[in-house]
């Protein structure tokens, strides 16, 4: 079942703000302004001077003495920690789209999190002692704390910060400010965002964990049930998902080779894959309906015919053909994927970052 957003409803995304400090700002000439989409599966950065970088989200701590021999003492991040995961201790800070909290003790995905910001902010390529200012990407129904994590997350790493929902960053990147429904497909979260030509509210948001995780697991699950002896990871599942992931009636079938005792075997799995991204649409369909629902209804036809789909799980084949037709029975709608659906949301902050007044950052150094 579709939540509403946790946060009060007078929370509005940009209200992470201060004016502590703002006459302290750097003229645009001298920042570097960056926009960041912190991910469950990856995370994007795309900044001012051009750079635009996308690191899997993980992070890796070398487990021992050996393993410090072997790679060095300094995390690694993204293929280099997933490569070399039997050696470290791998954390995925972002699990389920938030910076999971926890009890007593070093809060090691806040750790890990401010890391891989910082290492975001490496490959973005700073000048020595230039002033950075970002704008952050959070799941649509990040609670306050959340929000405050992600605050600290970048402490220390960036001059000042904002943080603004997913979907309203892919939305404010393409200039798409009223009267469309914006539904950004991640791994950890699926997050919607109606706009109406101003700032949304709690009530203007939705987000379900029905996502690409979800979805790993259904097909990950499949394949057990109908191959028991084949040896695969959830890590080989998402890589197949990623390349070949669909929801149309008709495909090619997708062929691939799992070792069963250690000896590779090639199996099909094309209707495991089908049913398993098929997963997303009927939640999708109830969240959608219900932000129509409760839309002005002068305007409902309006928002139904301008959905758009941004997001890595956005581009499985067939997808906005699949929610075309479970909207005709809420009156019909057409639905697109935006050109850039990984990029969309970072390019969306970095746009926001360049344009929005003093008054809504948080100044941290």
């Amino acid at each position: 079942m579709a939540k509403k957003n946790e946060a009060s409803a007078k929370q509005k995304d940009l209200s992470v703000s201060t004016t502590k400090g703002a006459d302290s700002f750097a003229s645009e000439s001298e920042a570097l302004f960056v926009g960041i989409d912190l991910g469950t599966s990856s995370s994007v950065i795309a900044a001012s001077n051009g750079v635009r970088e996308v690191v899997p989200s993980f992070v890796g701590f070398p487990k021992d003495n050996i393993a410090e021999e072997l790679l060095g003492t300094e995390p690694l991040f993204g293929d280099a920690a997933l490569r070399h995961r039997l050696s470290v201790e791998l954390i995925r800070p972002l699990a389920k789209g938030v910076i999971q909290e926890t009890k007593g003790g070093e809060n090691i995905n806040l750790k890990a999190a401010q890391l891989l910001v910082k290492h975001l902010l490496h490959l973005a390529r700073p000048k020595p002692g230039q002033p950075v200012y970002g704008v952050i990407g959070a799941p649509a129904r990040a609670s306050i704390s959340s929000k405050r994590i992600l605050v600290d997350a970048a402490r220390g790493i960036l001059n000042a910060v904002m943080i603004c929902s997913e979907p309203f960053s892919v939305a404010y990147g393409l200039g798409i400010l009223d009267r469309a429904l914006i539904i950004d497909i991640g791994a950890g979260t699926t997050d919607l965002c109606r706009l109406h030509g101003t700032l949304p509210t709690d009530e203007d948001q939705i987000t379900f964990d029905v996502a690409g995780d979800y979805v790993d697991q259904e097909f990950a699950k499949a394949i057990r049930a109908k191959h028991p002896d084949v040896q695969f990871t959830i890590n080989m599942v998402k890589a197949i998902k990623e390349q070949n992931g669909f929801v149309a009636d008709s495909a090619d079938k997708i062929l691939v080779k799992f070792p069963v005792k250690g000896r590779p075997q090639e199996i099909d799995v094309t209707n495991e894959l089908r049913a398993a991204c098929r997963t997303i649409v009927p939640p999708t369909i109830d969240a959608i309906a219900e932000l129509i629902a409760s839309y002005d209804p002068e305007f409902q036809e309006e928002l139904r015919n301008n959905v758009i789909l941004a997001g890595g799980g956005s581009q499985m084949i067939g997808l906005p053909k699949l929610i075309e037709q479970g909207m005709k029975e809420l009156g019909g709608g057409k639905v697109r994927r935006v050109e850039e659906p990984v990029f969309a949301g970072a390019n969306g902050a970095l746009k926001m970052a360049k344009r929005m007044p003093k008054n809504f950052w948080q100044i941290l150094a």
